[in-house]
């Protein structure tokens, strides 16, 4: 079975920076993604539309990125029986905190799982996570990547362990 699609969906443009983190993640773990800029004020059709038909195009999970007012995961949401991951991306204006507050303030029967502010690879990870439900490859491949970083923590402890014997 072919591991399903991701879409990862910004609001715009400025927010490529962040969200190139989740593609980098997607990527790495050979998950398919398509990459969009629409919004859920100037292009709300668009948005509605990518949204309902997203299931029937090979999506399993959509990752909407979206600053300030960030509606984008809930416009989405409300289009889809998909599963939502918002990214709330940090502005100049608050730091990020409306954006994270506007995605994670769902109401009832619209959920969206919602990351870190800026958590772009963190959303990936969420992400394949969902889909390694029905893909052991890809669970393999996580299972993999959690040993791995475990390993890479035990590595930094055997060095500071080192570094304490020259105190």
């Amino acid at each position: 079975m072919a591991t399903k699609k991701v879409a990862v969906i910004m609001g715009s443009d400025s927010d490529f920076p962040t969200v190139s983190k989740a593609i980098k993640k997607l990527n790495a773990l050979e998950i398919p993604c398509e990459v969009h800029v629409m919004s859920a004020h100037r292009t709300p059709d668009a948005a509605s539309s990518f949204a309902r038909s997203a299931k029937e195009a090979g999506f399993g999970v959509i990752i909407a990125a979206a600053g300030m007012a960030a509606h984008l995961a809930g416009v989405l949401a409300a289009s889809t029986t998909l599963p939502v991951i918002g990214i709330p991306i940090k502005s100049s204006n608050l730091g990020g905190m409306e954006a994270l507050l506007a995605t994670v303030q769902m109401p009832s029967g619209i959920p969206v799982a919602t990351v870190a502010i800026d958590g772009a690879e963190n959303a990936a990870i969420l992400a394949a996570q969902m889909l390694a439900l029905s893909d052991d490859k890809l669970a393999a491949k996580l299972t993999q990547a959690k040993k791995d970083m475990a390993e890479g923590v035990a590595k930094k402890d055997a060095a500071i362990q080192e570094k304490l014997k020259e105190l």
